[in-house]
C-alpha cells in the first residue's frame, strides 16, 4: 500500500489548498534561514563581547593604545562602535557628556542587532491564518463532489482530513518560529545589556587621568 503522503498525495493536497501549502513552505525556509543566520551572529557577538568587556574591565582608565587595540579587535561588531567614542571624542572630560555619546552609539546599533527579527514574528503570526485558509478551501473543494453524480461521504471525510494538513502545516510552521524567536529576543537582550555594561565601564574609568 502506497505511503500516505507520498510525493503526489502532498502535491496533491497542496493543490487543493489553493497552493497555500506551497506559501508556507517558502515561509519555512524563510524562517529557518533567519533562525540560522540571527543565531549564529549573535552567539557570535556574545562571545566576542565578553571577551571586550573582560578586557575593558582590567582597564584602571581609558588609555588610548588599549582602547584601539580592543577597536581593531572588535571589527564590525557593535562594540566597535562604544569603543569608537573615546577615541573620536579625547577632548571629553565629562562623564555625562560621554555617557550621552555612548547612548547614542548603542541606539544606532540596535536596530542592526535585531535585524530580520520583524519577519520571524510575522511568520509565526501569518502562518497559522494560512494554514486556516489553505484547511477552508480544502474544504469547499471536498464538499464539491456533493454536486457530482459520483460523490460519497468517503471522498468528503478524506476531503476534510486532508484539507486539516494545511492548518497543521501552519501550526509546525509557527510553533518552530516561535520558540525560535523567543530564544533570539533573548539574545538580542543580552547584546544590549553587554552594550550597557561596557558603556558603564568606559565612563566609570573616565574619572581616572588619560593616558596616550
Amino acid at each position: 500500500m502506497d505511503a500516505i503522503f507520498n510525493t503526489a498525495t502532498l502535491a496533491r493536497i497542496a493543490q487543493e489548498s489553493g497552493g497555500i501549502i506551497y506559501i508556507m513552505a517558502v515561509l519555512l525556509l524563510v524562517a529557518l534561514t533567519v533562525i540560522i543566520e540571527r543565531s549564529w551572529y549573535l552567539r557570535h557577538m556574545i562571545y566576542k563581547g565578553e571577551t571586550i568587556a573582560h578586557r575593558v574591565a582590567q582597564l584602571p582608565h581609558l588609555n588610548r593604545k588599549a582602547i584601539e587595540e580592543l577597536h581593531l579587535g572588535a571589527g564590525t561588531l557593535p562594540q566597535a562602535s562604544l569603543l569608537e567614542v573615546p577615541l573620536s571624542f579625547p577632548g571629553v572630560v565629562d562623564a555625562p557628556r560621554l555617557s550621552g555619546l555612548l547612548e547614542e552609539a548603542i541606539m544606532w546599533q540596535v536596530p542592526k542587532i535585531d535585524r530580520s527579527l520583524w519577519m520571524l514574528d510575522t511568520i509565526v503570526t501569518l502562518a497559522p491564518l494560512l494554514g486556516l485558509l489553505g484547511t477552508i478551501i480544502g474544504i469547499f473543494n471536498a464538499f464539491q463532489v456533493l454536486g457530482s453524480a459520483s460523490g460519497a461521504p468517503t471522498k468528503i471525510t478524506g476531503g476534510v482530513a486532508e484539507a486539516l494538513v494545511a492548518t497543521a502545516c501552519g501550526l509546525f510552521i509557527a510553533i518552530i518560529g516561535l520558540i525560535f524567536y523567543n530564544n533570539l529576543s533573548t539574545l538580542v537582550r543580552q547584546v544590549v545589556h553587554q552594550l550597557e555594561t561596557i558603556k558603564v565601564m568606559l565612563v566609570n574609568r573616565l574619572d581616572n587621568p588619560r593616558e596616550g
